[in-house]
């Protein structure tokens, strides 16, 4: 049933109907709603049978996690940002000992400078980690995800990540169909774990594994990701069958029937390209969108019959790689790499910087003149970086870049308010 629900609450609820036995978590934003919400509804006896453990980190969170999982229990937590990179050690535990525990990602920047709101640099730090990462259009897919993800994880015993941007989604209130327990139960079938701790059966996880042996155990954890291939669409054309919605998978594609050039992105940035490229066709122009739903594992054919069929495709990028610009160009490059199609990055959205219609209309416009470098950075105020260039070229103790830039841009602002 349709709910006007913030999407923190939609994501509590619905992981509630999957029946967590233990829930482990550690605040910090955007995802603290999720959280909060599900520690309600324990303390409330609205989820019963399900241990809420609070601990003193981030790290503790998963580490209690690794603990309940390996104890046999269907296990969930959520974090962001620099949470994330707290538990890395613990993060990488989880999928070397093949335990299916399913997190939330509320994508937040990372600092240093201390920033707040929304870019995807949390989630692409971890991409090698071994963990499974799906990436939400929006809120209702980021519900679905959830309900999914317990699904694969279990099947595969793999950890996954659902990643939804921070505030744009988890503080967003809108329309939600919340998935409904009795077709949860239908879709998802009692936990089953493939490895248990028993007393009675005494066995050691976590043990060490020389070089006679680690590439192996190396080589089973890719061979699980390739599996991860095969089973995340039949798993979405389930719940379709199910639910009677189009949510996970792979990617979705939209106008890029005839289209020339395609923008391909993650997240709830989807919305805004979506309505920019309505624009572009109202005036003729043949763009088209692909929403990359999967990350990991990257499915590279999909993604190949997607764009095949564009002269242009621009990766639209949330995080950066600091010498290189994009992370996820190199896989679309790879995908791509026996066409003539170009491609090329746009870097947008770090720090929660506004993406607009406009904006997007404007670099269209390079595009389609042949004016757009290999590498662009959206609405990059050229101003701001040449005033702190020549600050570091005129003086050797020139001081912190952040706390300059950050000042220049407010005197900017406020020369431009009073220009108002």
């Amino acid at each position: 049933m349709l709910e006007q629900i913030e999407g923190s609450k939609a994501i509590a609820h619905t992981v509630a109907r999957c029946h967590p036995q233990v829930v482990s978590a550690y605040p910090i934003s955007p995802q603290t709603h999720i959280v909060e919400e599900i520690s309600r509804m324990v303390k409330a006896g609205e989820l019963q049978n399900c241990e809420y453990v609070n601990v003193e980190s981030e790290f503790g969170a998963m580490s209690a996690c690794i603990g309940a999982s390996a104890g046999g229990a269907r296990t969930y937590t959520a974090t962001a940002s620099q949470g994330l990179l707290f538990m890395v050690e613990a993060v990488y535990n989880a999928s070397g000992l093949q335990l299916p525990i399913v997190m939330t990602v509320a994508n937040r920047a990372i600092g240093a400078p201390i920033n707040i709101w929304n870019d995807q640099s949390d989630t692409m730090s971890q991409r090698d980690s071994g963990w499974l990462q799906l990436y939400a259009r929006d809120n209702q897919e980021a519900a679905d995800l959830h309900v999914q993800a317990f699904r694969i994880a279990e099947e595969l015993s793999m950890p996954v990540m659902v990643c939804m941007d921070g505030y744009i989604l988890t503080h967003a209130v809108e329309q939600v169909d919340v998935p409904e327990e009795e077709q949860i139960a239908r879709f998802l079938p009692p936990f089953e774990p493939r490895q248990v701790l028993d007393p009675t059966q005494p066995e050691s996880i976590g043990s060490m594994v020389g070089p006679e042996a680690f590439l192996e155990v190396k080589y089973l954890q890719h061979m699980q990701t390739v599996e991860a291939q095969k089973l995340i669409p039949q798993v979405q054309q389930e719940f379709k069958e199910i639910f009677g919605r189009d949510s996970g998978g792979f990617l979705h594609t939209y106008r890029t029937e005839d289209a020339q050039t395609i923008i391909l992105c993650m997240g709830s940035v989807t919305g805004t390209v979506s309505d920019a490229v309505d624009g572009l066709r109202a005036r003729g122009e043949k763009v088209g969108v692909v929403s990359l739903t999967a990350f990991r594992p990257f499915p590279y054919e999909a993604v190949y019959d997607a764009l095949k069929g564009a002269k242009t495709v621009v990766v639209l990028e949330k995080t950066l790689s600091y010498g290189n610009g994009g992370v996820v160009t190199f896989y679309i490059e790879r995908a791509l790499r026996k066409t003539d199609i170009k491609i090329l990055t746009l870097i947008a959205g770090l720090g929660g910087r506004p993406i607009t219609e406009a904006s997007l209309d404007a670099y269209y416009e390079d595009v389609k003149d042949g004016k757009a470098e290999d590498l662009t950075f959206l609405d990059l105020n050229k101003e701001l970086v040449d005033r702190e260039l020549e600050r570091e070229a005129n003086e050797r103790r020139s001081g912190s870049m952040a706390a300059h830039v950050a000042a220049d841009a407010m005197t900017l602002s406020m020369k431009e308010g009073s220009h108002a």
